[in-house]
């Protein structure tokens, strides 16, 4: 009984809103793709709050007319402040154009983002194909709940476990 206690212990559910909030990320051989790509999906993404990096947020706002809140670019820390605001809740929807040919400079950043979207089971598109089916999913229209580690409770099982090791 104690493990189907723990075991409901383990995940909290939460849920992504039927407005979603997309972070838009490119790497510069990737930004007109992307461009590209919000322009062709624009009656959709303006229905959600759109975020980006750098140069990223600030190209797609111009050239498509939807409004793009910027954080830093990636190099610059960007990719860390929108990995922190998937952790905050407020960013549940990546859409990252990455360059796999071209080598990043901040690609422990790229990796650290990627990882933590994963963590906080955050739906991610590296590219355009992947993009297009989750943007054309049923659910982008509707809340969808998933399941996240309760990680509150996996620390209190690691201490517990710790300790009846050390006794």
């Amino acid at each position: 009984m104690e493990r189907v206690k723990k075991m409901e212990n383990e995940y909290i559910t939460f849920t992504i809103g039927k407005k979603k909030t997309i972070a838009l990320i490119a790497h510069d051989g990737k930004k007109r793709e992307l461009i590209d790509w919000c322009a062709e999906n624009r009656a959709i993404l303006q229905r959600h709050n759109l975020c980006g990096t750098g140069t990223t947020a600030m190209l797609v706002s111009e050239q498509t007319g939807l409004p793009v809140k910027g954080y830093n670019s990636g190099p610059l820390g960007g990719d860390q402040q929108i990995g922190a605001k998937i952790v905050e809740g407020v960013i549940n929807f990546v859409v990252f154009f990455s360059d796999p040919l071209e080598a990043q400079p901040h690609d422990p950043d790229v990796k650290a983002l990627l990882r933590i979207a994963q963590v906080y089971d955050i739906p991610i598109a590296n590219n355009r194909a992947t993009a297009d089916f989750m943007i054309h999913s049923p659910l982008m229209s509707r809340e969808y709940e998933h399941r996240v580690i309760n990680f509150r409770q996996n620390i209190i099982d690691r201490v517990h476990h710790k300790d009846q090791l050390m006794k």
